[in-house]
């Protein structure tokens, strides 16, 4: 994991999406997000530069909350809470 991860976050689950394309890592971590209860945090790690837009901006109209997002070299993370 990177040096640069979040470590004040309590994660709940991880999803690996690095390697797939978009907008497979956008639909994977709205697939993950319906498996985890309200309050949890889930990260979701992807290298697709247009997730950097698409997987926080599809989190947030879903109605969730994109605890951070963090850039490290091509690997994005991000700490996203489940809301209801």
């Amino acid at each position: 994991m990177s040096e640069k991860k979040n470590e004040q976050l309590l994660v709940d689950g991880t999803l690996d999406v690095r390697g797939e394309s978009c907008p497979y890592p956008e639909i994977y971590t709205l697939d993950a997000i319906k498996k985890l209860e309200a309050g949890k945090v889930l990260e979701v790690i992807a290298d697709c530069p247009q997730s950097f837009i698409n997987v926080p901006e599809s989190a947030e109209r879903h109605g969730h909350k994109v605890l951070s997002t963090v850039k490290d070299g091509s690997t994005l993370y991000f700490y996203i809470q489940v809301c209801d």
